[in-house]
């Protein structure tokens, strides 16, 4: 019987500085494990940073009365809490500058690189894996081809494939549909409602709204920092609520399950 992992992420009255600037102010947040849930707001609002702190990319202060524990822990080696966690960034893209092919980025989802190193060691069954998740994703005609002579639709896929590689206990998007066509973020919309349908947690980071997928039903607002708002989708997701968000007066649809924001 396997054992509960407890929940993904729980924070109370968490801050986290980047350089000298404070980033978050004392945010309290709770995510289950196998949760789909939206974080949503605008450029600089701490969301990114929110995520990096999930992954222990950023760290945050010692202060009496803040806490923070992923999967029930709150002490981690990060090489064995990489495992468990896929993480889908632009960040990945950026440093891809190399000829890395489509095999050897999803490769490198086993070890937390861009690329696969020498000093790497690939198994037998890593290859299976990642050849098995490459076709899972119908993208193994990219296994050869260099990521940087890929559409952006296709790097994106490839760098899914990378986050589920090593089958984590969840996904965390991070602004997944940035510099993408209207064709390659249907498709990229598609495959998270599947992925979400299967049972894996989906953590979704967007400034934009039509990403949050009909699968996503609690939405984290954010703005300076702070969480503004924390429900149900349609409790919270109002032309109000969004138009304090944003700074802006909006107006607000719903279809098929899709919010839309203009």
């Amino acid at each position: 019987m396997r054992c509960d992992p407890g929940p993904l992420i729980e924070m109370e009255r968490v801050s986290v500085m980047r350089g000298e600037k404070m980033v978050l102010h004392d945010v309290s947040l709770r995510i289950g494990a196998g949760e789909h849930a939206a974080i949503l707001g605008p450029n600089g609002c701490g969301k990114s940073t929110l995520i990096k702190t999930l992954t222990r990319e950023c760290y945050a202060l010692a202060r009496e009365g803040s806490r923070m524990a992923i999967f029930g822990r709150e002490r981690w080696n990060i090489f064995d809490l990489r495992p468990l966690l896929g993480v889908v960034s632009n960040d990945w893209m950026t440093l891809c500058t190399r000829q890395i092919t489509g095999r050897d980025a999803v490769l490198s989802g086993f070890f937390g690189s861009v690329g696969v190193q020498p000093y790497h060691t690939v198994t037998r069954e890593m290859e299976g894996q990642a050849d098995a998740t490459m076709a899972m994703l119908e993208i193994a005609h990219l296994a050869g081809r260099a990521v940087a002579e890929m559409s952006s639709g296709e790097a994106r896929r490839v760098l899914l494939a990378r986050a589920l590689v090593h089958q984590p206990r969840a996904l965390v998007f991070d602004e997944p549909g940035n510099s993408l066509d209207v064709f390659a973020q249907h498709e990229l919309r598609e495959t998270m409602r599947k992925l979400a349908r299967a049972g894996i947690g989906i953590i979704l980071v967007t400034h934009h709204l039509a990403d949050i997928i009909p699968e996503i039903d609690r939405v984290i607002l954010m703005r300076g920092g702070r969480i503004l708002a924390d429900g149900r989708k349609r409790d919270v997701l109002t032309a109000a609520a969004l138009a304090e968000l944003f700074g802006l007066p909006v107006d607000l649809t719903e279809r098929d399950g899709y919010y839309h924001l203009w």
